[in-house]
């Protein structure tokens, strides 16, 4: 088992990463000192509760814990007020109280809306994330928690950092081949953002990291979470640094949005906005190679870069013009610099996303 730690003063928490470790999810709670007088929610979808709802319960149960469990519709369209609503409900009902622990059991759908029920619960109460995918590996830290409106994605949301992130490598095996790509889109964009090297040994590796071979997929999440802690521990609320992370997702989100939340997985929206900052970066000057590694490097991970055609440009934009980021006609992107190195551009106009969209439009599909 790795462990890492996320440095956040009194709010600081640890990172474990191994095998077999949902069937030790009571000892790690006895270990963080989790009331067992309070129940405990597990937040849950339909595709991740019949692999493991009953492991991490058994576990909780055998140590003292009393259980309470929602099970919601897998996919991003659960990140709703309506099912949030519903999983509050689950959580008042079952009389849940101040100590009391909520858990996410599966993706990064999962762990916005549970860890959005544990801020908001009686104005907060302890969370713990226990992901069950490869994209979780970026979502489950940092203590970014949310709901999707229909006009933006994560527009109602909190900061509530977990207790700890309790990650079983071995759920990943579960995971259908899509999701696995997508959930790659992350690791790669942390080498991108922070680590040439790591992005190097990403291109390197691709091929065993798409198999799931567990020695490289626990390097590869462990290095991943470790950039992503590094960042949080720097900048926790987003005021500067943490920006960075948000690299492909001025577009990626908006490419979500107006997909419907259920036409792109959100890695696949990432990597296309990646492509998109990529050339924005390129037609701002910086060298064409940049772009052509950038998209080469996706399309290792069978990654889409092209936009599809099919997509609305006004609808883009205006899904861009309701992003958090959006300000006086201008948009914050982060473009690359270099492999391994990213800035925060505050002055992108519209125009010039326009020009990429089309621009990328014009690529063909690689996937």
């Amino acid at each position: 088992m790795r462990t890492l730690q996320v440095d956040l003063g009194e709010r600081s928490y640890p990172i474990y990463i191994g095998g077999g470790l949902l069937g030790k999810a009571g000892e790690f709670f006895e270990k963080h000192q989790l009331s067992k007088k309070s129940p405990v929610l597990l937040v849950t979808d339909e595709h991740v509760a019949p692999l493991y709802l009953e492991t991490v319960e058994s576990s909780l149960q055998a140590s003292g814990y009393t259980t309470v469990s929602k099970v919601v519709k897998a996919g991003e369209k659960s990140k709703s007020l309506v099912v949030y609503e519903d999983v509050m409900t689950t959580a008042i009902e079952g009389g849940l109280d101040r100590r009391s622990a909520v858990v996410a059991l599966g993706g990064g759908v999962v762990g916005d809306l549970a860890g959005f029920v544990a801020a908001s619960y009686m104005r907060g109460v302890p969370f713990v994330q226990m992901p069950t995918t490869i994209l979780a590996h970026d979502s489950s830290v940092g203590g970014k928690v949310a709901v999707n409106h229909r006009l933006a994605k994560n527009m109602i949301g909190a900061f509530h950092q977990p207790e700890m992130v309790l990650y079983d490598v071995d759920s990943l095996q579960s995971l259908p081949p899509r999701d696995v790509r997508a959930g790659l889109s992350e690791m790669v964009k942390h080498g991108l953002i922070w680590d040439a090297e790591f992005a190097a040994w990403c291109r390197e590796h691709a091929s065993e990291l798409l198999a799931l071979d567990p020695e490289a997929l626990g390097y590869g999440l462990t290095q991943g979470c470790a950039i992503k802690a590094k960042v949080v521990s720097v900048d926790e609320r987003e005021q500067g640094l943490r920006a960075i992370l948000n690299l492909g997702h001025t577009l990626g989100h908006a490419i979500e949005a107006i997909g419907g939340y259920g036409e792109f997985l959100h890695g696949e929206a990432i990597s296309i906005g990646m492509a998109a900052a990529a050339k924005l970066a390129v037609n701002r000057g910086r060298d064409a190679a940049l772009y052509q590694e950038t998209v080469a490097l996706l399309q290792r991970f069978e990654l889409p870069t092209a936009m599809p055609r099919h997509l609305d440009e006004e609808k883009l934009i205006g899904a861009m013009m309701h992003d958090k980021k959006f300000k006086e006609q201008q948009l914050v992107f982060i473009l690359p610099v270099a492999i391994g190195q990213v800035e925060i551009v505050s002055d992108v106009a519209l125009g010039e996303v326009r020009r990429v969209i089309a621009e990328l439009k014009e690529e063909e599909p690689h996937v």
